[in-house]
């Protein structure tokens, strides 16, 4: 099992003891641990119990729960604590911005347990008379109910991904099942997916749902399957999953029709037909075939919304979309000078294995004193080490950044001739949140507007299935971009995607360069970036448009010579 696998039980485990009245200390304790769990490198997998109480703050009774979890992937406490805490209450305690004491004084005060009550109390008034609650209270929770409940049974792509994955290979071990395909949002590579949904060709439908119906991990929806799919809750993801059954002669004009949203199949195409008319005309051995019967190129799944797509295919413009072997180099990172898991080097040289020619390192800046940000004098150690590092590692190359934090003025956090220091600057907003449109927008033009930012990063905060982005007018974001040259990220991290692919089609309308960056803290986050480069293709994102496909000589002048052109602003 995973390090962070293991960690999120620990901390649903800490929650749950604070919900349940458990003494302080013990609480803390956890937390204590985990913070320390979160920092270590090694496998906590292949750790025995000795060497697991070595680690600053696990004793003997937590180096025995980890081993469990490891062993038989959870462990007794959380066990009990789980089954003693209603279905609903789990899902109060993952509402945004409250933890498990003011959930525990609802439940107890109102006896509320799930989250249709809980929004009908907020719309009631009954959550502010609260103590600790008070009105702007209960109108964030309001909010965060609502929030919750629009997004419920919805899992993020990359969940959703793996999950398909597994499936689809299962399911082909089986006998007559000829063909396995993921389809609809999930093939379209939507940021978030409910249902999950397999094209399945199946001469036996029979041993499918004998599959489902005996699986551990699958709960059988049997009231809403029938004989042309079987819908059933993956419940290690909680995801819900729809097998459409079709036949080999089908299959081609199937997959085509379930994958494609209904304004690329119903848009009318001239004669007053549509791509939906033309699959009923006959059986295609190929989606290019389909495609080539209204005089189209391919378009890739990803691009099949009923949106730019259609245009670009009537005018033989679809472009070459980027690809993983397009991209150079990887920018915005963390090391451990911040919060990153892995050290520097360990950061540079993962990144030089996996093939890529240069790292930026944008650890946080000094505001950001939760995540252990950069004082000025540690800018200047990370900076000598990345010195020592670029000649040992040579040609490749490490790149001196920073994520700065914008202020509340849309100020960065450090005076000009420290921002002259770094080969690169990621501006980014961490807190507050909690803004209109209008002081968000121009706390971000503000920040834009700086000769220092090279990179605006994550720029609506969102969490995927967990906030909601802080407002921003994107448009007048973007504008303000392409007037002073700044790049926009498409933070890879799945449970970001932001820039949101709808804007991003608007920025490079614009002009306005996009990275594909990670914001990995450990070096396995590199391989995020391909979910990155998922939501880059959905807006048409090529290689030329694309800052981190630069070669590093091109990305070392362009660093270069924006430094230059900022010097002589001051």
């Amino acid at each position: 099992m995973e390090n962070k696998q293991i960690i999120k039980i620990l901390k649903n485990t800490a929650k749950l003891l604070e919900l349940h009245g458990e003494n302080d200390f013990k609480v803390k304790s956890y937390q204590s641990a985990i913070n320390s769990l979160e920092r270590h490198n090694q496998s906590l997998a292949v750790m025995d119990i000795v060497e697991l109480q070595e680690i600053e703050g696990v004793g003997k009774s937590l180096a025995q729960s980890i081993y469990d979890i490891n062993e038989q992937g959870s462990f007794e406490l959380f066990d009990d604590l789980s089954a003693k805490t209603p279905n609903g209450i789990l899902e109060m305690m993952q509402l945004s911005g409250f933890g498990p004491k003011k959930i525990k004084l609802i439940w107890e005060e109102l006896e509320i347990d799930n989250l249709e009550d809980l929004l009908i109390a907020c719309q009631e008034n009954k959550i502010a008379a609260l103590k600790g609650f008070g009105k702007k209270t209960e109108v964030k929770l309001q909010e965060a109910v609502e929030f919750k409940l629009s997004w419920r049974g919805y899992i993020h792509y990359r969940e959703a991904l793996q999950v398909a994955q597994n499936l689809i290979e299962s399911l082909k071990g089986l006998d007559g099942v000829a063909e396995a395909s993921v389809t609809s949002d999930l093939r379209r590579k939507m940021e978030v997916i409910k249902p999950l949904e397999i094209l399945v060709v199946a001469e036996q439908k029979a041993k499918i749902i004998q599959f489902i119906s005996k699986g551990e991990d699958f709960e059988l929806d049997k009231k809403n399957s029938g004989p042309l799919s079987i819908k059933f809750t993956y419940k290690p993801a909680k995801a819900e999953v729809n097998l459409i059954f079709t036949s080999q002669e089908h299959f081609v004009n199937d997959l085509f029709r379930t994958t494609a949203h209904p304004k690329h199949l119903n848009a009318e195409l001239g004669n007053g037909k549509s791509l939906n008319h033309i699959l009923k005309e006959k059986q295609y051995a190929s989606e290019e075939e389909i495609y080539k019967a209204v005089d189209f190129p391919f378009i890739f799944p990803e691009l099949r919304e009923g949106m730019w797509e259609l245009e670009w295919a009537k005018e033989k413009k679809i472009p070459e979309l980027v690809e993983m072997s397009d991209l150079k180099g990887i920018l915005h990172n963390h090391s451990t000078y911040s919060d990153g898991k892995n050290s520097l080097q360990e950061m540079a040289q993962y990144c030089k294995d996996l093939g890529y020619e240069y790292l930026g390192i944008s650890d946080h800046s000094k505001t950001a004193s939760y995540a252990n940000g950069l004082q000025e004098f540690r800018v200047i150690k990370q900076q000598e080490e990345i010195e020592e590092l670029n000649e040992k590692l040579a040609p490749f190359k490490i790149f001196k950044g920073i994520e700065s934090d914008i202020l509340n003025d849309g100020s960065l956090d450090y005076a000009d001739e420290v921002l002259q220091s770094f080969d690169f600057v990621v501006s980014s907003i961490h807190s507050p949140l909690s803004m209109d449109e209008k002081t968000a927008t121009n706390r971000l033009i503000n920040a834009i507007a700086n000769p220092f930012t090279t990179i605006l990063g994550h720029p609506t905060g969102r969490l995927l299935l967990q906030r909601k982005g802080y407002p921003v007018n994107h448009r007048a974001v973007i504008d303000a971009c392409a007037e002073y040259g700044v790049v926009i990220e498409i933070n890879a991290h799945p449970w970001r995607l932001d820039l949101d692919w709808r804007y991003v089609r608007y920025a490079l309308d614009k002009g306005v360069e996009i990275s594909i960056n990670p914001d990995a803290h450990e070096t396995n986050g590199y391989h995020d970036m391909y979910y990155g480069l998922c939501i880059g293709r959905k807006a048409g994102l090529t290689a030329k448009e694309t800052f981190n496909a630069k070669s590093l000589e091109e990305i070392s002048k362009y660093f270069d010579d924006r430094k230059k052109s900022a010097l002589l602003k001051l």
